[in-house]
């Protein structure tokens, strides 16, 4: 089988050259590595990755192929994937097509055949970076010139490219007729079966403002007895209270925090109005609302193995995560704000809850669907919260 040469190049001069897979082109981005052994698709299609190239660290992908069950989201939002091995002939029994093939009908860019634990051992020590993924131009020189003029993840806006146009009432059964961006793979709402049935009845109304959110956190709401409304991240603090929700999800999203002062400014008045849950990035703009710092990780959490401590019950917890920036545990205003989770490989903050305030967030993914399930009672304690408060 003839292969098309494909090159990764680093904005410090490193380069690595292998093999294209998916569709041809040319695509910045800063690379990062996840170590998660499985759910490479929900990888692919979480939002949380628009602006990066992203480094699987186990070797071989693409062996269970793609499906139409398994999309976080419409379509893929990765600038580049990087493999040490594609599998190009997938057997399993819910695959509907090679890896391959859906990137390239998706537009993303692939490499294999490089040493994927040097490039990870690589960006451990140096830092996540700026990159560029191409199989158009091979010359280093020029790719490492791209790489360092392309922009940085600081002060990156990415929320912009990936939230929802409009406020929507996430419904039952199929969303829309709406397929993956020409790829015929369908978006279904149970299709994961880990939800109970959409028959069950809607108790709570929740706005969910839409930072780049994953399907399977609508599924969890959805299937706990809450009708979800899905806003546009720019969505103003009164038009959100204007729904008369019983709660409001903040989602997980890509980029940088510190760069949406508008959005910071809409959580921070709707603060105390009612119960709020925040996941990822929408864990770090409530840190930002309620007077916090954010700083961005030499290079990240991102996997499905991460530990973390929950230091309200003293049990440790294995996540998934997905994110650069962090919000500094040690900015929280004092006696406001209790620390509920920590990370135990670098003791970064995880977790956190107002102690007046029906308001609490975790950096993690407990809705996490290709990964351990062991935060998903998060979803629980915001029901509790929500019954709680509209009772008062």
């Amino acid at each position: 089988m003839k292969k098309e040469k494909a090159v990764l190049a680093l904005e410090d001069g490193k380069v690595f050259a292998g093999w294209a897979f998916g569709a041809g082109g040319e695509r910045a981005g800063e690379v990062v590595f996840n170590t998660s052994m499985t759910g490479y698709q929900e990888v692919l299609t979480d939002p949380s990755y628009k602006g990066q190239i992203v480094t699987m660290t186990y070797p071989l992908i693409g062996n269970t192929g793609v499906n139409e069950e398994d999309l976080e989201s419409t379509h893929p939002h990765v600038e580049g994937f990087v493999v040490k091995e594609n599998c190009p002939f997938p057997s399993n029994w819910r695959s509907q097509g090679s890896l391959s093939d859906y990137l390239k009908r998706c537009g993303i860019v692939g490499l294999e055949g490089i040493d994927t634990r040097a490039l990870t051992k690589h960006l451990r020590t140096a830092g996540a970076m700026r990159g560029i993924i191409s199989t158009e131009d091979l010359d280093p020189s020029s790719l490492i010139e791209k790489a360092r003029n392309s922009p940085r993840m600081e002060g990156s806006d990415w929320v912009r490219a990936v939230t929802c146009g409009e406020p929507y009432e996430w419904g039952e059964g199929e969303i829309g007729k709406k397929t993956a961006r020409g790829t015929g793979l369908g978006l279904w709402e149970w299709g994961k079966g880990q939800a109970i049935a959409p028959t069950v009845e809607k108790k709570y109304r929740v706005a969910a403002m839409d930072f780049g959110m994953k399907h399977n956190i609508v599924r969890h709401l959805a299937s706990r007895g809450c009708r979800v409304r899905v806003v546009p991240a720019r969505t103003r603090a009164d038009e959100i209270l204007a729904l008369k929700p019983d709660g409001i999800f903040l989602s997980n999203g890509p980029g940088d925090p510190a760069a949406l002062p508008d959005i910071i400014e809409t959580v921070r008045g709707v603060l105390g109005k009612k119960p709020i849950f925040g996941i990822c990035l929408g864990h770090q703009l409530l840190g930002l609302a309620m007077g916090g710092k954010t700083y961005k990780l030499k290079f990240g959490h991102r996997g499905a193995n991460q530990p973390v401590k929950n230091l309200l019950n003293g049990k440790v917890e294995i996540t998934v995560q997905n994110h650069g920036f962090c919000v500094d545990l040690d900015s929280l205003p004092a006696g406001q704000v209790e620390i509920t989770h920590v990370n135990l490989n670098d003791r970064s903050l995880e977790g956190m809850r107002h102690r007046r305030l029906p308001v609490f967030s975790v950096q993690y993914h407990p809705e996490a669907s290709a990964g351990p399930h062991d935060a998903a009672y998060l979803f629980d304690e915001f029901i509790t919260l929500m019954e709680k408060y509209s009772k008062e």
